[in-house]
């Protein structure tokens, strides 16, 4: 294939030009990079980054990337994990509280927990009071009550409709094509990364993470890319978590990660949206200003990437991703996400 890459052209601009893309995100996320009128990718800025992060290692100070966390995950190391992980990634999305509203909550061990830890320590916390979430005849009939018990705590989960909905595709989809066992689907796709995130987005509906911009398709695939990532993680890239080109998957378009670079000056919004984010008013998922948003996010991050790798430092996709994430993690002094109800982050 050909090479999406950066770099100056013919007439000293710098371009974007094609690289290894076979999920078709990079390709159709690009079309939106070069039409978009809200959000603009700062090049200056990503080589900025990307010198100040070879700097913090060659003074020691290179973040420490976390192992798998098991406190909060289900692990027992079979497939009943690799179908809880598959479940966990069909309810992770939109944690977020409305404007001056507390978020939603739980408490786990003593901790006070929010976001997506919570929602990982509540289907571990279900496990641990005998819920079968592995089981997939259990999970496609199961009940709203069932869900709201699963996610008790303070406040009442976001789209909690759509999570219950999630959750009974899990079961039906396993039953219906893969004997219960999403461990087959992994068979099925020879352990291969690229082919399993395709997998996900044919057979489940609500891992269809594809958008419209300007009558052109433009995919993203956030939740069926991370639910790969997951289950090597779990699996600390061991049997079930041993795939091959995870490599060419792309970082995953959320909400935490536009607001780390744009803090880093990367993302630059119209004042108009710029606005409306401080703001932290609705922005409509599917509409232009998200689907740029995302769009700039993962072309930012892959070129943040090339960039490194022309440095002769190679980093992955996913790993710029959890440096990002992290880095969200202590956000509290960072302007606002972009708040768009979806189900696809």
């Amino acid at each position: 294939m050909s090479e999406l890459t950066y770099g100056p052209a013919e007439d000293g601009r710098d371009t974007i030009r094609q690289t290894s893309d076979p999920l078709g995100i990079l390709t159709s996320t690009r079309a939106v990079v070069d039409q978009a009128s809200h959000v603009r990718i700062n090049m200056e800025q990503i080589e900025q980054l990307g010198k100040h992060w070879l700097q913090e290692e060659a003074q020691g100070q290179k973040p420490l990337m976390p192992l798998w966390d098991e406190r909060y995950h289900f692990s027992d190391g079979t497939g009943r994990t690799v179908n809880w992980l598959l479940l966990l990634d069909a309810l992770n999305f939109c944690f977020w509280a409305e404007k001056d509203q507390p978020r939603w909550t739980i408490d786990y061990q003593g901790q006070t927990l929010n976001g997506y830890w919570a929602e990982a320590a509540a289907l571990k916390r279900a496990v641990e009071e005998g819920l079968p979430l592995w089981d997939a005849e259990y999970l496609h009939t199961i009940s709203e009550q069932t869900i709201a018990h699963i996610f008790r705590g303070s406040g009442t989960i976001p789209l909690f409709e759509q999570r219950v909905l999630n959750a009974r595709e899990v079961g039906h989809v396993l039953l219906e094509r893969y004997g219960g066992q999403f461990t087959n689907a992994i068979e099925q796709t020879a352990h291969d990364a690229i082919q399993l995130v395709l997998l996900l987005e044919r057979d489940f509906p609500s891992f269809r993470d594809v958008a419209v911009y300007r009558g052109q398709p433009v995919r993203f695939l956030k939740r069926a890319q991370i639910t790969v990532a997951d289950i090597n993680g779990s699996f600390h890239g061991q049997d079930w978590g041993n795939f091959t080109r995870q490599d060419q998957l792309t970082i995953f378009a959320d909400y935490k990660l536009p607001q780390v670079l744009r803090e880093y000056n990367v993302l630059e919004y119209d004042v108009h949206l710029a606005r409306r984010i401080d703001a932290k008013e609705l922005i409509q998922s599917g509409s232009e200003e998200e689907i740029e948003i995302r769009a700039c996010t993962i072309w930012a991050c892959e070129l943040l990437r090339q960039s490194l790798q022309r440095q002769e430092h190679a980093i992955t996709a996913a790993e710029i991703d959890m440096r990002l994430w992290l880095l969200g993690q202590s956000s509290e002094e960072m302007r606002p996400y972009h708040r768009a109800r979806t189900m696809y982050y």
